[in-house]
């Protein structure tokens, strides 16, 4: 019996109840779950009581007792993790990720090559690093015996297999605290849409989102998440995600002088600019109309007062200049990330992927853009 379904085998007798779907591995994804035969939209495909959940529930006391109450649950389920010597969740942990499944999170790479990331993942891979050393120097001061390299694979195991939960405990907390663990669930690989997920206090329940013939994967959906989140929080990216999106900041911010950016933030919009697989944001539309028109006109436009139609020809071009210079940064830290002698082929190539999806993002706006400028132009 190999450890798949031994973990079958120990899930049905804790009381986990699937239909319909079983572990398989998934070239490039590890282990995923698939249709054992043909499912309905709707069915109820996997069962997980609370009692198989880890949660803040079962946690050891003798982990509690000694760690500070600002300690966050990922910092807290992460410590019973890299301290559980027994074998209860044997069967659990033997199918779990590897500390080299872990490679392709930014967390353990370079510093680098974290330094090649795109912006906004190294501003949510900072906040990580925030998140991970704020846990961890509770739990070494409470357990000094307890290896760093050992807590970071639990924290990421724990980063990475979470489900959103809330019970009487955890609703005193922040959203971020609402998480438990739980088993077979957490073979589920991601998808922009995926099946349904509730939970009550009985415990978890997954049903079929559509029909699924024998041998489709069957996934659920982490959340709308850009690639940049999905990188630096699991460590992968997805070459088709309709929720995927780039920051211009770094574009745009340059090309804007001081009063210009006093004005922006006076009006709340100064920063975060996106650009998604459609379009550029509403901030990207009030930043570039500073470039191309006069304060009160501008003034108008963020009040709501006008329309902004006769400017929007220039604020089209200039959004296509910063579309042109976003690629060119794209292609630079393709071709700088490609002759790096720093990190592993693997992390080197997840960045590459990265930066690439920003450019079809680019690309397939600009085409966009010019076809509209071009409709215009011949009118």
């Amino acid at each position: 019996m190999d450890a798949h379904e031994e973990l079958l085998t120990w899930a049905i007798e804790k009381g986990v109840k699937f239909d319909g779907i079983g572990p398989k591995r998934i070239p490039g994804r590890g282990i995923g779950l698939i249709a054992t035969r043909a499912l309905k939209p709707d069915k109820v495909i996997l069962d997980v009581p609370t009692a198989c959940l880890r949660s803040i529930d079962t946690v050891r006391t003798s982990i509690i007792r000694h760690l500070p109450k600002a300690i966050t649950i990922h910092g807290l389920l992460a410590a019973d993790l890299a301290l559980d010597s027994s074998r209860k969740y044997a069967a659990w942990n033997a199918v779990c990720p590897t500390p080299e499944d872990f490679n392709t999170i930014p967390l353990v790479w370079p510093k680098d090559l974290q330094a090649y990331l795109p912006r906004a993942a190294r501003t949510l891979l900072s906040k990580q690093k925030v998140k991970f050393k704020r846990d961890w120097a509770m739990v070494s001061a409470a357990f000094p015996q307890l290896d760093e390299a050992r807590y970071r694979y639990a924290w990421l195991l724990t980063n990475t297999r979470t489900f959103y939960y809330v019970n009487a405990k955890l609703k005193r907390r922040s959203k971020d605290d609402h998480m438990c663990l739980q088993p077979v669930a957490d073979l589920f690989n991601h998808d922009d849409e995926g099946c349904n997920v509730s939970f009550d206090h009985q415990g978890f329940s997954i049903k079929a989102m559509r029909e699924y013939a024998e041998g489709d994967e069957i996934k659920i959906c982490y959340g709308r998440h850009s690639g940049d989140f999905l990188l630096v929080e699991y460590g992968f990216v997805m070459d088709e995600n309709r929720w995927d999106e780039v920051l211009l900041d770094d574009v745009l911010l340059s090309k804007l002088d001081t009063r210009q950016k006093d004005k922006l933030e006076e009006a709340g919009y100064l920063g975060k600019y996106v650009l998604d697989r459609e379009t550029v944001c509403y901030r990207t539309q009030v930043a570039v109309r500073l470039l191309c028109c006069g304060f009160r006109e501008w003034k108008r436009f963020v009040d709501g007062i006008d329309d902004g139609e006769r400017s929007q020809l220039n604020v089209d071009r200039s959004i296509l200049g910063l579309l042109g210079d976003l690629r060119q940064d794209a292609e630079k830290a393709i071709s700088e990330v490609e002759g790096l002698t720093i990190g592993d082929q693997q992390q080197q190539e997840m960045l590459v992927r990265r930066w690439k999806h920003i450019e079809e993002m680019v690309d397939a706006n600009t085409t966009r853009l010019r076809e509209k400028l071009s409709n215009q132009a011949s009118k």
